[in-house]
């Protein structure tokens, strides 16, 4: 369990095609849809396509697989009818997960729109409602960039946001980050590391950290906007993922890419994690790693 290592990867097609896409990669660990994210359409998963993807994720040697819900979802909404239809959403979004076996859904918080308070409080609602409603499923928070009213690009928000959630259900809530959000949210992974982690431990707590999303970004530091690179390619760096890829404490935290997959997905998203696991080893990138052998 300590290579958990892998790619959102397509379910298109159904989502019982997933692993072998996973595994075409390389990957140990995989993210998916399991609907459309820009449709409000919420799919059924009968008994056959759940049975179906659990062979398939035995069968390609997936160890994790986690869900991203969709993009359409604001809990934070002050927009009664936008809240309610993003609640049944979340609600359907964990239904799926748990009929298909996935340990947890990566959530982006929503925008609050017309106040940071009253947006944390109703996107907590909405998480409590969801979990307390669909057993089982977990749901780990994503740290965003920051641009306009998006809440959780703050270590301070997300604690507050997790916090607000009833004490018992919030050991089903954990937190995801993304480096490239970070990186526009403000934070400095490459000069500040060791003080990025201690505010992270102080305010959020190691324990809650589950899942951490590599990308590199085109973008500046503390720009707010949320553009992905390759690793080791962008204004990030190869510095801090190879500090991931090192370090004991991320050992079991699921790590999964959402690098840009260009003109041809499987080839780059093989090489990006050979170069991550290159990094583990102590190998050092170059600007042609793993085309040759792909």
């Amino acid at each position: 369990m300590r290579d958990l290592v892998g790619a959102h990867v397509s379910s298109a097609g159904g989502v019982a095609l997933a692993p072998a896409r996973g595994a075409a990669v390389g990957a140990t660990a995989i993210q998916v849809f399991t609907k459309t994210p820009n449709q409000w359409r919420d799919p059924v998963i009968d008994d056959g396509e759940a049975a179906a993807f659990r062979a398939a994720l035995a069968a390609h040697g997936i160890r994790a697989v986690v869900a991203h819900d969709s993009y359409l979802i604001n809990l934070a909404s002050p927009d009664p009818t936008l809240w309610h239809r993003s609640l049944r959403s979340f609600i359907a979004e964990l239904t799926r997960c748990r009929a298909l076996g996935i340990l947890a859904v990566v959530s982006h918080p929503g925008n609050h729109i017309a106040g940071r308070t009253a947006g944390l409080e109703r996107n907590a609602a909405g998480y409590a409602t969801a979990l307390d409603t669909v057993p089982g499923v977990a749901v780990w928070i994503e740290g965003t960039a920051g641009s306009g009213t998006a809440l959780g690009a703050t270590f301070v928000e997300l604690a507050e946001l997790r916090d607000r959630i009833p004490p018992g259900l919030r050991d089903r809530v954990g937190v995801c980050l993304d480096t490239a959000h970070l990186h526009a949210a403000g934070y400095d992974l490459t000069g500040g590391w060791q003080a990025l982690w201690d505010a992270f431990d102080r305010t959020v707590g190691p324990a809650h950290l589950r899942c951490l999303h590599l990308n590199d970004s085109q973008a500046v530091r503390g720009s707010r906007l949320d553009r992905h690179e390759w690793i080791g390619d962008g204004t990030i760096g190869p510095d801090p993922f190879r500090r991931v890829m090192r370090e004991p404490r991320f050992a079991r935290v699921v790590k999964i890419i959402e690098t840009p997959k260009r003109d041809d997905p499987v080839r780059h998203d093989r090489r990006m994690l050979r170069r991550l696991r290159g990094y583990a080893r102590g190998g050092r990138p170059s600007g042609t790693e793993g085309f040759a052998c792909d």
